[in-house]
Parts: structure tokens; C-alpha cells; sequence
């Protein structure tokens, strides 16, 4: 699981550089070349800059994907000041005025609209702040496709009540303002539907066929071009099998049959977790290992307020013990563990520090590394970093 250049990279941290966030950025590089390879041509890969905007991962990216996809005016300077030139999507609920004004200054690619109200707000801003300018719109649509088509999501973000985008008829009624003088140099260009999340192959080729449908027949009854479908993320991955990766040659082969029956028709994806979660390490040390009420725990360095991700999805993740080679410097018997399933847990003064749950060891023994797996989307980025003031950890490319 862990591969030879991590494992000596742990090996090596000082224990002043412990915790520490390592990126395996060639690795990375590597895999999303071999996602980009899998894609048809007419299929544009952005990044969702949400699951890790580091500056490392970010970098690694440039010039392999098409563009980022971000959903606040934070994440829209940050990738635009560490990727200027990259081609920028503007997604989320609740953007305000200000961030919006800030979008079209930076001349940001595609709004992904989510209401009637923000479509108003961006063409009343549009003619203020880059008049004379087209902006380019993508209507969100809250799709329902039906029982039992989201199988297997994470999570669901469409098909149901929900806070993120237009119902059908409500796309309708922001058409309506497109053909008439309020919409001013705004141009809808098409569709933006992310339903779902942690999706099979499978099940994503026919969600986005489902999408493509319905868009086809909105474009033929309102006779209006609608040649861009963006399907989002939401690529499965799977903390509890590392090995198992989500099917992009299989996905790209359903993508390119739908893209054979309209040769105008431009897809989007934007995957984050699906791309940058293997290339990311969190390293540690063992402080303690101790017994309570007939069960192990080993008490790490660090804690949940640096990796959240398991707290956040209730998983274990999956690590690798990194025995020390350096002798035991107290005159008091080693803390360890032989054989046994122990529960790993970090500093801080809550249960709910945990990030796995009685696995088993075949030796673990205070002051060994431990090197948590697949750290590199929705990790530091969504962690509560100041809770016990603890430090923050270092980071470093492997």
C-alpha cells in the first residue's frame, strides 16, 4: 500500500517535522495523465479545487487538466493567482454580490447559476463591472432521475429537495430571462448537473446519459443551443480497498458512445477526490499505546483537527506502521502492542478523534511512524486546524 519512496520519506521526517503532509506529486501527475489518456477528446477534464487547493497539488495539475472548477471567491483568487492562466468555472450555492464582481474582473470561464435571483445578480453585475463583455452561463439543474438510479451514492446533492441548483422549471423560467432584455451580454451555454457523489463507472455513464437526454429535449422544445453539459464529480473512491480505482477506461468508453450521437456536443467533468486522494500521505508517530477495559489504543501525534476525513465520512483509513529504527531512550519498558487490534486516536479531548477503529497490528510500539494513506483530497483543507491549539503539521513532496 505504501510505496518505497513514502515509506523512506516517513522513515526520515525529523520528529519536529511530525505531523507532516506528503504529496506524491509525480505520482500524481502520473495518474491524472492515464485519467486525461481514458477521456474522448470532446470531454474537458477540470479539477473541483475544493478537495485539495494546495499549492503542490495545484502546480502538479497545470497543463494536464483543462481548467478548475472553484465555488468561492477564496478558492477563485487562490487558483487564479497559483494558476493564471488556467480556464476557471465559478460553482456553488449562495454566491454574493462581491464574489461574483470579483469572477467577472478575473475573467472567469463559466458561471455554473444556481436561481433565477443569481442569474438577475450576474447580469445586473456583468453590465457594470465588464460591460460590453459575453458571460458565459451553465444553468444548474436539480434533476430527478428516478428511483434507484443514484445506487451506491456517497451522497446525493440532486433527484430530492435540496439547496443546490434549479428544478426543471425553474431552468424554464431562467430561459425566459435569457430571450428578454434583462439578461444583457449573458449567453446560456448550456447545462451543469452534479447529482451525486462516490458513483461506480457504470452508474456514472448513466447518469450523465440521463442528463444529456433531458438536455437534448429542453434545446429542442425551447429552440435554443444548448451544446455544453457539464456532469460533474463525485467518482467513487474507496477508503476501506486502496487498490480498488474507479474505472476511468470504462467511463470514458460510455462517454465517448454519448458523445457519438451529437457531434456538437461539448461534456465536462470535475472530478477532486478521484484525482488527487492517492497522491497524499499523513505521517505521524506513536506517543502511547495503552489498554482500557480490554481493548488497545494507540494515541498519535496530531489528530482528526488535521485529518478529518474519517471523522468527516465515519471510515477507517487505511495507514501503514513505519517501525523505528532508533533504540528506546527511557529507562521504563516500551510501550507496544504484538498481535492484537488496536484503535488509533489522535491528541485531541474527544471520542470523536479517531481515525480507525480496532485493526489489526503485527507490532506497534510508541515512537514507530504511522503513514495514513490516501490524504491528498478533503483532508487539512476540511479539518478544524486551531481546536486545542495544537500545531499545524509540515508539508512536504516526496
Amino acid at each position: 500500500m505504501i510505496t518505497p519512496a513514502v515509506r523512506a520519506r516517513v522513515e526520515n521526517l525529523g520528529t519536529h517535522e511530525l505531523p507532516c503532509y506528503l504529496y506524491d506529486t509525480s505520482g500524481l501527475r502520473d495518474h491524472v495523465a492515464a485519467v486525461r489518456a481514458a477521456l474522448p477528446r470532446r470531454v474537458e477534464l477540470y479539477y473541483a479545487a475544493k478537495a485539495n487547493p494546495a499549492p503542490e497539488i495545484l502546480a502538479a495539475l497545470a497543463g494536464l487538466v483543462d481548467g478548475c472548477e472553484v465555488s468561492s471567491g477564496g478558492e477563485l483568487a487562490h487558483v487564479r493567482r497559483r494558476l493564471p492562466g488556467t480556464a476557471l468555472a465559478f460553482g456553488g450555492p449562495g454566491k454574493t454580490e462581491a464574489e461574483l464582481a470579483d469572477a467577472l474582473r478575473l475573467g472567469v470561464a463559466r458561471f455554473h447559476v444556481e436561481s433565477r435571483h443569481e442569474l438577475h445578480l450576474l447580469a445586473a453585475l456583468a453590465a457594470r463591472v465588464a460591460p460590453g463583455r459575453d458571460v458565459d452561463v451553465l444553468l444548474r439543474v436539480n434533476l430527478p432521475l428516478g428511483p434507484g438510479v443514484l445506487r451506491g451514492a456517497a451522497l446525493a446533492m440532486g433527484g430530492d429537495p435540496s439547496p443546490f441548483g434549479l428544478d426543471p422549471d425553474g431552468v424554464e423560467s431562467c430561459l425566459d430571462v435569457f430571450a428578454g432584455p434583462d439578461a444583457g451580454r449573458l449567453r446560456v451555454r448550456g447545462i451543469h448537473a452534479h447529482l451525486a457523489s462516490g458513483l461506480d463507472a457504470e452508474t456514472q455513464v448513466d447518469v450523465g446519459a440521463r442528463i444529456v437526454a433531458w438536455t437534448r429535449a429542453l434545446a429542442n422544445r425551447r429552440r435554443v443551443e444548448l451544446r455544453e453539459v457539464n456532469i460533474g464529480g463525485g467518482m467513487a473512491v474507496d477508503y476501506a480497498n486502496p487498490t480498488e480505482r474507479f474505472d476511468w477506461r470504462a467511463f470514458g468508453a460510455g462517454l465517448a458512445r454519448i458523445l457519438a450521437d451529437d457531434p456538437a456536443l461539448v461534456l465536462r467533468i470535475e472530478p477532486g477526490r478521484a484525482l488527487t486522494a492517492y497522491c497524499g500521505w499523513y505521517a505521524t508517530e506513536v506517543l502511547d499505546v495503552k489498554h482500557s477495559h480490554g481493548e488497545a489504543f494507540a494515541v498519535l501525534r496530531g489528530g482528526t483537527h488535521h485529518l478529518r476525513t474519517p471523522a468527516a465520512k465515519q471510515h477507517d483509513q487505511p495507514f501503514t506502521v513505519v517501525p523505528t529504527a532508533t533504540a528506546w531512550p527511557h529507562p521504563w519498558p516500551r510501550p507496544e502492542l504484538h498481535e492484537a487490534p488496536v484503535t488509533l486516536t489522535g491528541q485531541l479531548c474527544t471520542p470523536k478523534d479517531v481515525f480507525a477503529r480496532r485493526k489489526p497490528v503485527h507490532v506497534l510500539r510508541a515512537g514507530d511512524r504511522i503513514a495514513f494513506a490516501m490524504a491528498g483530497a478533503y483532508a487539512w483543507n476540511i479539518s478544524h486546524h486551531d481546536f486545542l491549539m495544537h500545531p499545524h503539521p509540515t508539508f512536504r513532496q516526496v
